[in-house]
């Protein structure tokens, strides 16, 4: 059993040694409570608040959402069809990090590719998709900036199709939380994006594989049905979020958290800042009496909150091999951790 723990203890350290080898070197974007942030009104992008919203951050896995918005717009058009198999080639198959494990010659219709892209933010589907939209990743992240030129995201430079942390020789993928927010306006006119961003869990492959978001705030904040999360070291914790209430809906965008704790408590600050301050016109005005002048937009911070609560553990510790496997464990979750971009 020693022999055993201290060889798998050598094969993940040298797998992660090989892996950092690999990776571009890259400055480390995340702060205390983010990089950037901004939350505005989802009917026209008008800012409700933003906060350092021009600083560049790397989005990793949130920009998954540039993947769904190309792919749904060539839906509405019919360039695409929901129902289309969508196969899988070696390239596909040997993309790592956060994935439905897609196998070489499998073939999967789009509108489940879609749910695994944007529930598990699998990075093999967002391949697989990239691949059959363009004919490559390097087509692929053509098309993706020139949709971020369309729509006034200036700030923005896409350099891979699922937002993994760059390779030795690669860019990574920069944004800011600004540029975001214009995109998430732009895919919230989308309704069907919210059939797959709504969800937080759903069976691939038949149910033998269970997909779970990484979006804590669905199921938990009121109203929210979307979009997406992402994480990788450097890049910090970030989201685009939105919700609706009484007919408004407003997104967030919170780039480079240092935890995913105050990412989310942050989001959740800023999503009820949005949605109390968006203007409603009331339903029933007298016929020819004039609107109501909107609430004035004020760029005030969210009030401060409290410090986070601390997690309670959950259940008894597992315990295999005595310390080496802890050990072991830990530095397998932790160089998985900085892989999944999710």
């Amino acid at each position: 059993m020693r022999w055993h723990i201290r060889w798998m203890a050598g094969a993940v350290m040298l797998a992660a040694a090989v892996a950092v080898a690999q990776r571009a070197p890259i400055a480390v974007v995340a702060k205390d409570p983010y990089a950037g942030a901004i939350v505005v009104n989802a009917a026209d992008g008008t800012v409700l608040f933003e906060d350092n919203a021009d600083a560049p951050a790397y989005p990793a896995s949130v920009l998954k959402l540039m993947d769904a918005l190309i792919v749904l717009e060539r839906v509405e058009k019919g360039a695409l069809r929901l129902t289309d198999p969508i196969p899988v080639n070696a390239e596909v198959a040997g993309i790592g990090g956060s994935q439905v494990y897609l196998a070489e010659k499998e073939q999967f219709p789009l509108d489940e590719m879609l749910y695994a892209l944007l529930i598990q933010s699998a990075n093999d589907a967002a391949t697989a998709l990239a691949i059959h939209v363009a004919g490559s990743k390097d087509g692929f992240v053509q098309l993706m900036n020139a949709r971020a030129r369309q729509i006034g995201m200036t700030a923005t430079d896409f350099n891979s199709v699922h937002g993994l942390p760059p390779a030795a020789g690669q860019k990574p993928d920069v944004t800011t939380a600004r540029d975001f927010a214009r995109l998430c306006v732009e895919l919230a006119k989308r309704r069907d994006i919210f059939r797959y961003t709504s969800v937080s869990e759903r069976g691939f492959r038949n149910g033998a594989f269970m997909m779970r978001t990484h979006n804590g705030l669905l199921g938990s904040f009121p109203g929210c049905d979307g979009f997406k999360t992402g994480y990788y070291k450097a890049a910090g914790y970030s989201i685009a979020a939105t919700a609706q209430r009484d007919g408004a809906r407003a997104i967030a965008v919170v780039l480079g958290s240092a935890t995913k704790d105050i990412r989310d408590l942050k989001t959740r600050e800023l999503l009820s800042l949005g949605l109390s301050q968006i203007a409603r016109v009331p339903v029933a005005a007298a016929p020819g009496a004039p609107a109501p002048a909107p609430a004035a937009v004020t760029n005030v911070p969210p009030p401060p909150s409290p410090e986070p609560a601390k997690r309670r553990s959950g259940g008894k510790a597992l315990w295999i091999g005595g310390g080496a496997a802890i050990v072991l464990i830990a530095m397998f979750v932790g160089y998985r951790r900085q892989q999944w971009g999710r």
